[in-house]
């Protein structure tokens, strides 16, 4: 039996929703899973971790990220418990934290996974800007994994209450420490765990006409994204940008409004399961990505469309 470990994450105490897709992961197949979570009190999270073997709780005085000391000690518990493989969500902190961890355990790494097999330890990922997925083998050691969120179905849990185990947070002087961490006041939603996008590109004119797509997101619970351009003409802050230089995005709709197509843009949200593209533009290329198009001035469009979804909505 595979002793598979899932770095569960915390954002400002909050259980992140892709914790549940790496639960889902790992209860598929014959596996001991080990969830190793960073807090004081695990009790509010254990629920949530129904359905594990074991909960490693890791306990210290000060828990806030620092990725050296959170590397030392995920390599210590991987070594205790002798876990075969371990998975994380590819998010900021498991674009920082994983490689750190791999390089301390000599292990092999593959990031932004599309899907995972742990039996098999394989996985599919996105290269050359999401023209190609290709599939990899690590072989011999362990394995690690970052998941992409939105691309694990989420299946309730199964079994009773986890065995709580604990550790303790790596006491050494880190070699590099997060000193400040600041918050945008735009984003209320995560693009990179919504499941509900809606963008805007050049073509929104002025940053104050991004208030049609806050509308249209409080409507949908949805949050709101802009290309490159709209970023580079000064209508949007640089963490809402989609796209090569942005964000990778998978949710099941996105809402692409006046935004052109570029590929730098399409490599950012290609994943995405429904594209619905607005354009005046019947050329543009988004028409030949998107599922569903509206030719037409977005400045009309939008509010209609967003009054038929409340309706729709209730």
């Amino acid at each position: 039996m595979a002793k598979i470990g899932l770095y569960i994450e915390l954002q400002d105490g909050v259980f992140k929703k892709s914790n549940r897709e790496l639960l889902s992961l790992a209860r598929k197949g014959d596996h001991a899973v080990h969830a190793v979570i960073f807090c004081a009190d695990v009790r509010p999270y254990l629920e949530e971790l129904q359905g594990v073997q074991t909960v490693i709780q890791v306990s210290g005085a000060d828990l806030s990220y620092q990725p050296d000391r959170y590397a030392c000690t995920l390599a210590t518990i991987i070594e205790e418990f002798q876990l075969d493989a371990c998975c994380a969500i590819y998010s900021a902190q498991g674009k920082d934290l994983f490689p750190r961890l791999a390089a301390k355990i000599k292990s092999g790494l593959v990031s932004d996974c599309l899907s995972v097999d742990l039996e098999k330890r394989q996985a599919l990922k996105p290269v050359y800007s999401g023209k190609l997925l290709a599939e990899y083998q690590v072989e011999g050691g362990r394995a690690l994994f970052t998941v992409r969120p939105n691309v694990v179905p989420v299946t309730p849990a199964a079994g009773g209450q986890p065995e709580v185990k604990s550790a303790s947070l790596h006491d050494g002087e880190p070699r590099t420490r997060i000193v400040q961490v600041m918050q945008s006041a735009a984003q209320k939603v995560d693009l990179t765990e919504a499941e509900i996008i809606v963008s805007g590109g050049r073509a929104m004119k002025a940053q104050e006409n991004f208030c049609l797509l806050e509308d249209m997101a409080r409507v949908l619970d949805a949050g709101v994204g802009a290309s490159r351009a709209a970023v580079d003409a000064g209508f949007a802050s640089a963490d809402m940008q989609v796209g090569q230089t942005g964000k990778v995005v998978n949710p099941k709709l996105y809402i692409a409004c006046g935004i052109s197509g570029a590929i730098q843009h399409f490599v950012g949200m290609k994943t995405s399961k429904v594209i619905v593209a607005i354009n005046k533009d019947p050329e543009a290329p988004i028409f030949k990505k998107a599922d569903y198009g509206i030719v037409g001035d977005l400045f009309t469009v939008l509010p209609l469309l967003k009054e038929e979804l409340k309706k729709a909505l209730g």
